[in-house]
């Protein structure tokens, strides 16, 4: 998550089926169909996440110790996630744009099936800052998003809505890549995005739940999950309208996500409700050389993981 002027950043039920009996019906006559069932949302394997971290931070470690824009570590973030998507059977293409005088780069991968005039994203900075190789900030989001790419591929999930996931570039230089995307879409494929979803640090170490109140709708889904699981959720302040939902909900289109927190100090109300502690940032290690591979909860990245899933499915069925 970028950080703003001021210095600080941002079940699926199944649908009943109406069974039409067909009382002193001709011979042979079959009923008539009731609406499909919706798709249950799968679980995420945190391990699986966690693995796709422990690879952006042997990138970043192999590469300078970070893998912010226009370095070799994001560029190899983005061909590592690429690799794992081509294989799994998604249309992928990578953008390319220039900021602050360095190519900066964009992945953005397709389903295939789905009907394209209703489009489900889910989306991700895949950059981080120069201080430190950027595992919660934002290796978290990008890796959930990667392995919810894959688990769809994995199940063979057919939406009814077509799906697309996004890896955006320079976000931490103010939502450049996912504003270049914005910005070069036609009125008409901008239209066609029914929503975009954002996961920007959703693994915080000290963390709190957080939900992004833009669309209500969008909200309440991720509401209806976590209350599923009896976890309270508060709307998201710290980093609202700073992170890469922002172009998307400035050309029009329904936005929302989860964030666990940056900078902000967790309250005693906070702590009393989430665990942690209060009193502490909710990542002490924002944009910071301790950002790595041990500056996670893995509570809070399992269960937006499986928020994230939730949301998609539910969204997009």
């Amino acid at each position: 998550m970028k950080l703003p002027v001021s210095g600080r950043a941002a079940a699926a039920g199944a649908a009943s089926i109406v069974m039409l009996l067909t009382i002193g019906s001709t011979a042979g006559a079959a009923p008539a169909p009731g609406p499909a069932p919706l798709a249950a949302a799968p679980d995420i394997p945190v391990a699986n996440v966690k693995a796709h971290l422990a690879q952006l931070q042997s990138i970043a470690t192999a590469n300078g110790g970070n893998r912010a824009h226009g370095r070799a570590g994001y560029k190899a973030s983005l061909d590592y996630a690429k690799a794992k998507l081509d294989a799994a059977g998604y249309t992928t293409v990578v953008q390319q744009f220039t900021s602050s005088g360095r190519t900066g780069y964009n992945l953005i991968a397709d389903w295939p099936g789905g009907d394209t005039g209703r489009v489900v994203m889910a989306g991700s900075h895949l950059d981080s800052v120069t201080a430190g190789a950027g595992i919660n900030d934002n290796g978290s989001g990008s890796a959930a998003v990667l392995e919810l790419a894959l688990t769809v591929a994995r199940t063979g999930y057919q939406p009814t809505k077509h799906l697309r996931f996004a890896w955006w570039g320079a976000e931490e230089l103010g939502m450049v890549g996912s504003r270049y995307y914005v910005n070069n879409l036609s009125s008409t494929n901008r239209a066609r995005i029914s929503g975009y979803l954002n996961f920007d640090m959703i693994g915080s170490p000290n963390p709190g739940y957080f939900v992004y109140d833009d669309d209500p709708a969008i909200e309440k889904t991720f509401k209806d999950y976590f209350a599923g699981i009896g976890v309270p959720t508060e709307i998201e302040t710290e980093g609202d309208g700073r992170s890469d939902h922002a172009p998307f909900k400035n050309a029009g289109v329904p936005v929302g996500g989860l964030f666990s927190g940056a900078d902000y100090t967790k309250t005693a109300a906070q702590a009393a409700k989430w665990g942690g502690t209060a009193g502490r940032a909710f990542d002490r290690c924002y944009h910071s050389s301790c950002d790595t591979s041990a500056n996670i909860d893995d509570t809070a990245l399992n269960r937006n993981a499986d928020a994230a899933a939730y949301a998609v499915w539910t969204l997009s069925s």
